[in-house]
């Protein structure tokens, strides 16, 4: 692979594929896995679930978030696509010289709330500090350990199968449109708040109803519903079909992005998933996801087909189609 890293490496769209293929390759690879959103791994006779995030949000704080909250939430959501339950947490800090104690005081006081909300504890953590220049403010990573929830299937993104119903628990690009609002100073009209939130109770309930039904999780972080799709039908071998009209986006989101030009499928959401289900079970789950608070607004938007495999394809309100593709570029830097 040629060139150098380019900020469309971090988008999670395309280039960010063809990224993790080259360091795959260079690590001695031969094959892109299935890349999950958390790894199971055995141990004497049981299994933990074990996911790593990195956050270098920009700005720090935003409407209905920060970085802090976003490092937790992240992590415990990654657990939770796995079907875990998440227990511990690791915190690392780089910080850049001159970072304000104030500002880490207050992030740290988030990543304590964060965790305390979300039932984990932080067991671990390291900072580092680099010379001024030479990071941005402040970097977070984290590692979450958890164990699968009692019933939970082998949840994983090449598990779909034609006739899989499709939800998506809320609106989308609530927290791509507000960062980029707080980022560049903009007027836009609504109440934009960022969604970051746990997801892990929801999924116990969805757990809980559905068994072995429940065949996907994944929630849309970087590059969106739509890059996310794309990589549920690519890792599973089945087209996903999608009504456009059936997809919540809130007026003041939709407004924006027709303002700006920016198309709220791949943009960032951070208190969301998809589930993909079988149909017999669709409704009992649909149903217990709109009694969660973070599942309020869930709707079925689709389903998965043999048909188009590796593809999805887009349902439009007007009564047209067109394939949905990955996300090419970045649209939208340093966004979680």
């Amino acid at each position: 692979m040629a060139g150098r890293v380019t900020l469309a490496h971090g988008s999670g769209g395309r280039a960010s594929h063809e990224l993790l293929a080259f360091m795959v390759q260079a690590m001695g690879g031969e094959a892109l896995p299935p890349f999950e959103d958390a790894a199971l791994l055995p141990l004497a006779g049981s299994r933990l679930v074990v996911s790593t995030d990195s956050f270098v949000v920009d700005p720090l704080f935003f409407p209905g978030g920060d970085i802090g909250a976003l490092a937790v939430h992240g992590t415990v959501n990654d657990l939770a696509m796995r079907g875990a339950r998440p227990l511990y947490l690791t915190l690392g800090l780089i910080l850049e010289e001159g970072f304000g104690l104030d500002l880490l005081g207050r992030i740290l006081a988030s990543v304590r709330e964060a965790a305390a909300g979300s039932g984990v504890r932080l067991v671990a953590g390291d900072t580092k500090v680099v010379p001024a220049g030479k990071a941005d403010k402040i970097f977070i990573n984290t590692t979450g350990i958890g164990v699968p929830l009692s019933g939970a299937p082998p949840l994983s993104c090449a598990d779909a199968r034609p006739g899989d119903v499709l939800i998506l628990s809320g609106s989308m690009a609530d927290h791509g449109v507000t960062v980029l609002g707080q980022r560049q100073g903009f007027a836009l009209s609504g109440d934009l708040r960022s969604d970051t939130a746990p997801l892990h109770r929801l999924v116990e309930e969805m757990v809980a109803v559905a068994g072995q039904a429940l065949h996907v999780l994944r929630d849309p972080t970087r590059g969106g519903v739509g890059t996310t799709l794309n990589e549920l039908a690519q890792a599973s071998g089945v087209g996903i079909e999608v009504e456009e009209g059936a997809v919540p986006v809130r007026e003041s989101v939709r407004g924006a992005c027709e303002l700006l030009g920016l198309d709220p499928f791949y943009l960032a959401n951070e208190g969301k998933l998809l589930a993909l289900v079988a149909p017999e079970r669709a409704g009992e789950v649909l149903a217990v996801m709109r009694r969660s608070e973070t599942g309020a607004e869930a709707a079925i938007i689709g389903r998965a087909v043999a048909e188009h495999p590796g593809r999805v394809m887009l349902r439009t309100a007007v009564g047209g189609s067109r394939f949905l593709d990955m996300l090419h570029g970045e649209p939208l830097p340093r966004i979680c």
